[in-house]
């Protein structure tokens, strides 16, 4: 029975000073990370203004993990001494565990996520995750298609909350949302005519180098995001 979880935690920054640390930090986390008991996959990420926008939220950064299992996860949110950096740096912490659904694609040439064999019947939410570099010749075409692709997404009463990640700023993004249920996600992916077009163009012009589509079950979550919990366990 697959053990593995993934966890993805989103770090807030007030001060230049903390937020020029955190960027820093984009670059020297991977000293530390490299030699984590248990984690089999991480990524450094930063972020994108509100809107999906391609400029960069110097305010907001993430870090996606990959563990064999919840207990090698605790260790490190509980012992580490990079975790006890980034809180004392951050004003707000968010953490998500989460078992993934399903996965298809590859991120980096890996396919970090493994199906989790144990998923519960109670827990409706549903979490996302989609990553893709982008040809650089469609670049343009693509950011300029992104705003009336996502317009459904904003008048979705079950997105619960989304954020752009990405490793590289324009190039290499992804997306990361939380919904209330299955029908919810379904009504945006399917249901859209903006998202399906959207579908078809990106098999039309096969504008990606590489993507990465994802699925989860989120079931356990540590500290708040705006003063609140997305999801109250």
């Amino acid at each position: 029975m697959a053990k593995q979880i993934s966890t993805l935690t989103f770090f807030k920054y007030q001060s230049l000073k903390n937020k020029v640390w955190a960027f820093g930090m984009m670059q020297f986390a991977h000293a530390h990370l490299r030699n984590v008991a248990g984690l089999q996959f991480y990524k450094l990420l930063g972020s994108g203004k509100a809107g999906f926008d391609p400029r960069p939220d110097w305010s907001v950064y993430a870090l996606l993990q990959v563990w064999d299992d919840e207990t090698a996860a605790d260790t490190f949110f509980e012992n580490s001494k990079l975790v006890e950096r980034y809180k004392q740096r951050s004003t707000e912490q968010y953490t998500l565990y989460l078992k993934n659904k399903i996965a298809r694609g590859k991120w980096a040439g890996q396919t970090p996520f493994v199906p989790h064999k144990d998923l519960s019947e109670t827990i409706p939410q549903i979490a996302v995750i989609t990553r893709a570099t982008i040809k650089t010749k469609f670049l343009r075409k693509f950011w300029k298609y992104v705003p009336t692709s996502q317009e459904p997404l904003w008048k979705n009463d079950g997105l619960l909350f989304t954020k752009g990640i990405g490793e590289v700023p324009i190039s290499q993004m992804a997306t990361f949302s939380l919904w209330k249920d299955q029908e919810a996600l379904d009504t945006y992916a399917y249901q859209s005519k903006e998202h399906i077009k959207a579908i078809g163009e990106t098999r039309r012009l096969n504008w990606y180098k590489e993507e990465l589509f994802s699925r989860f079950q989120p079931y356990r979550s540590i500290g708040s995001w705006e003063g609140v919990a997305p999801i109250d366990f």
